[in-house]
């Protein structure tokens, strides 16, 4: 009888958190498209989303505001995803695509592309998705053996992330100086420059990447009791892990080709969604997608409007998640000594 009040407490939890990160999000969305250099009610907004043609509105909201939010919402639950499949696999907060060069592998190939290879648009994107995986593939390689997977997938993706990050500088000091300010605005997680062109790539990425890591789900939570346990309960733990990492990372390369590398953010999503619906015997993927989208929809905000100078997203993200980072690796040296 207590046990099962304590289920529907956190049963009861969960929904609520989930709920209210809906209508967060959607408040987000609203505010984003209706705050700007000029401000609109939100009578015009309605009005452009009915397809009317609202002067002014219906190219600065329909054209500029909506893309960067949809763009947004994408991206952040595209790393939200990422984030919490990769943490709860292996059982580590700091093991998030952006921490182990998943997302760095993206950015150099990006750069590259744009100052040594002339390209730009969708063969830019093309072929930071390709990037990303061959890295995320190349680290769980020289990861391969007995034992520790996770931990030395951790090590080895963070000192692949530094010589990528070494890689990306020398190609920025000795590239193309004209296309050197447009690598710098994508290396840097940037909406500015979101058009509808770029979301249905990304909206295919994670329906179906993202209903992929949903179907497979269930599987998660009895991965996190040990494999061994897992594979008591029935699960196929080999060809659910790599099926969910190999999903996780595609959905981080979509989502930094589409938007540059948005910092921390699947990083903070999974460990703020966790903290959020608290313990609890449902899947963390949905709380931590929408946690994901507030926070790229938030910050974009702030590094827009809060700060008296533009920043992109993801410097604002990087000064959020950088101080959550040195506090988990701090625990987590604490928790090693004892």
């Amino acid at each position: 009888m207590t046990l099962d009040i304590v289920r529907r407490a956190r049963t009861r939890r969960y929904r609520i958190v989930v709920g209210v990160l809906v209508v967060l999000l959607a408040a987000l969305m609203l505010a984003f498209a209706m705050i700007g250099d000029v401000v609109y009610p939100i009578t015009d907004i309605l009005a452009v989303l009915s397809g009317q043609d609202v002067p002014g509105a219906s190219f600065n909201v329909g054209q500029r505001r909506l893309p960067a939010a949809s763009l947004a919402v994408l991206a952040g639950i595209a790393f939200g995803i990422s984030g919490s499949v990769f943490q709860n696999l292996l059982r580590n907060d700091l093991a998030s695509p952006d921490i182990i060069g998943i997302s760095s592998g993206s950015s150099t190939a990006a750069v590259f592309g744009l100052l040594v290879l002339g390209l730009s648009g969708p063969a830019v994107s093309a072929l930071a998705v390709i990037a990303g995986i061959a890295i995320a593939l190349l680290i769980a390689a020289l990861a391969a053996g007995r034992g520790g997977f996770g931990g030395r997938l951790i090590l080895i993706g963070i000192g692949v992330s530094a010589m990528l990050v070494s890689v990306t500088s020398y190609l920025l000091m000795y590239g193309n100086v004209n296309s050197v300010p447009a690598a710098l605005r994508w290396l840097n997680g940037s909406l500015n420059n979101a058009s509808w062109d770029d979301i249905p790539v990304l909206l295919i990425a994670v329906v179906v990447c993202g209903g992929g890591v949903l179907a497979l789900q269930r599987n998660l939570l009895p991965m996190e009791l040990g494999d061994e346990a897992a594979t008591g309960l029935g699960v196929r733990v080999q060809r659910s892990r790599l099926a969910l990492m190999l999903l996780a990372v595609a959905l981080t390369a979509f989502a930094t080709a589409a938007s540059g590398p948005i910092s921390f953010v699947a990083f903070l999503s999974g460990p703020i969604a966790l903290r959020l619906t608290g313990r609890s015997n449902h899947s963390p993927i949905v709380p931590a997608a929408l946690v994901g989208a507030v926070l790229v929809l938030a910050c974009e905000l702030i590094g827009q409007h809060a700060l008296g100078v533009r920043l992109p997203v993801g410097v604002v993200t990087g000064l959020m998640g950088a101080p959550f980072f040195l506090y988990l690796l701090i625990r987590s040296n604490r928790k090693g000594a004892q």
